[in-house]
């Protein structure tokens, strides 16, 4: 179940070495559609979770990807620019998988990025994404209403040209 967005939290924050500001562009599907100026104006939705984490799937228009990452307080054993092995089981279907150790405003989390952006689709059209690294699952999010946020994301992207 997600709660009430918490895009005040992640907002105006560093991200891997970088300042970050996301704009605002509107909700869809349960997620917070937003712009992030520091990945070319690429969009993004953001949900926040019954578990702490908050996830974020978009587009990074300067290396021509898309991504999900996710932020949990919990994980504080994530050590930054670390790459780890993981794996995705979207509805029993399983991916491999690399994520990056980021950290934001000192929150720990993991950046996943994708070569083929069209994979984020695929993943809308899930019900269930869980997680797994070496020592099991590290979490699993209902996708309830991210195709309508990933559209809605695709409308953003569209206007920003």
């Amino acid at each position: 179940m997600k709660f009430l967005q918490t895009a005040a939290l992640l907002c105006a924050l560093p991200i891997a070495g970088f300042a970050q500001q996301l704009e605002s562009w509107g909700s869809a599907g349960g997620w917070d559609v937003m712009i992030d100026p520091s990945l070319g104006d690429g969009c993004l939705i953001q949900a926040a979770y019954q578990d702490g984490s908050v996830v974020r799937i978009g587009f990074d228009r300067n290396e021509g990807a898309g991504y999900i990452t996710v932020f949990n307080e919990a994980w504080g054993e994530i050590e930054e620019g670390v790459t780890y092995s993981i794996l995705f089981d979207l509805d029993g279907q399983e991916f491999d998988g690399e994520a990056t150790g980021i950290y934001l405003n000192d929150v720990p989390g993991a950046d996943i990025y994708f070569t083929n952006p069209d994979f984020l689709f695929q993943i809308a059209q899930k019900y269930t994404m869980t997680l797994y690294n070496e020592y099991g699952e590290v979490m699993a999010i209902d996708l309830g209403g991210t195709a309508i946020g990933l559209d809605a994301a695709m409308e953003c992207q569209d206007e920003m040209g």
